[in-house]
Parts: C-alpha cells; structure tokens; sequence
C-alpha cells in the first residue's frame, strides 16, 4: 500500500473514532487526532461566536482561540458529564464575554440574520409575507435577557438538542426544556402587546425536534 493510501485510511480511521477517542489521542500528542475534533466542530463554534460578535473578523479570531485554547489545555480536560462539545462551547461562551467586557460592547445577537436563518429553514414560502411578523419578532427577542438569546442560537443556530444545550449551559434537559417554553411564552405576550397574532413566534422558532 503506498504513502497516499496508507494516508487516507488512517484519515478515515480518525473520522469513525467518537470524540472521547480522539480527546485520549489528543491527550497522548496525536495532532491528527486534535485536528479531526477541530474538523467536527469549527463551523459550530465559528457560528456560535458569531452570532454573540456580529462581525466576521472577531468571529475567526475568537473561534481560533477556543480551538488553540482548548488544545493547550486538553490534557487538564476530563469528561465527567461534560462533552467535549460541550467544553468547547464553555470556553467559547468566557472568551465572548471577556471580549465584550475588555470592548465595553453591549451584548447584542445579530438578530436579523438569526431569524432570517429561522425563516428560511421553517417557512420559505411565507419568507417574503411575513415582514411585520420578522419585525416584531427581532424586537421581542432583542428584549430577552442574554440567558434566552443564547438558548434560541444554540437551538435554532446551532441546532442543539436540549441535553447538548444543558451540558453547554450548565442547567440539566428539563431546565432547558422549562427556559425555552418560559422563552416562547414571553415572546408570545411580548407579540401579542404589539399587536401581532400569537402564531407568529411559534412559526418562526417552533421546534420540530424536541419539546
């Protein structure tokens, strides 16, 4: 087998391997093992910055970040309930917050996008229609406090189930379950004080997935 095969088996090796295999050979030195973890989760961390920056240029840099520090401390890492995903999206979440506290910037999800994103997924053909709804909803959400912003891009974003989000925000599944039914109703009664028909948050964030 030569040189080129050789390489592409072991590539395909790592890609089977579950991500508490790799964080063991990442542990051990392996940089490929480290690299195919980097692979898995670069475009969910990016987005998730992000969406918490609102500029592209911070979103590298911050999502380069999580990944060299989370490399540097891999070793000192221990799974204990916490998923490597998980992990990541934590030391994220601390470098987005030092980042807005060292920049004096207020905590703001570029809401316009997200919702588009919601929009597009759940109801394409109404996506044109619906521009008073879009508004009012952008408002709505813009007048949650940080906690439930975050849990909406990490549901509807990031597309978390749950027990993924509970791991991440450190709350168990029912915890998250009960926060995202107290976030719908308040976005509803929000709506609804500006006048507009209460099905309009559960078309633009309903969750097919989970309850």
């Amino acid at each position: 087998m030569n040189l080129r095969k050789r390489l592409l088996n072991r590539a395909r090796n790592y890609k089977r391997l579950s991500d508490s295999e790799l964080v063991e050979l990442a542990k051990g030195g392996d940089k490929d093992g480290f690299g195919e973890l980097y692979e898995r989760y670069l475009e969910k961390i990016y987005n998730y910055v992000f969406y918490r920056t609102g500029n592209h240029h911070d979103a590298e840099d911050l999502a380069a970040r999580v990944f060299f520090r989370a490399m540097a401390h891999i070793e000192t890492y221990s799974e204990r309930g916490v998923p490597f995903q998980a992990w990541l999206y934590r030391i994220a979440h601390n470098l987005v917050a030092n980042w807005h506290r060292d920049s004096g910037r207020r905590k703001i999800i570029p809401l316009d996008e997200f919702v588009a994103t919601s929009v597009r997924s759940h109801a394409p053909d109404r996506y044109a229609e619906d521009k008073q709804e879009r508004e009012a909803l952008l408002a709505a959400v813009r007048r949650l406090p940080e906690e439930r912003q975050q849990l909406l891009l990490l549901k509807f974003i990031d597309g978390l189930s749950n027990a993924e989000i509970g791991a991440i925000m450190d709350r168990t599944e029912g915890a998250v379950k009960s926060l995202y039914h107290r976030t719908l109703i308040a976005l509803r009664e929000d709506m609804h004080g500006d006048g507009v028909e209460d099905s309009a948050s559960d078309m633009y964030l309903s969750d097919s997935n989970e309850v």
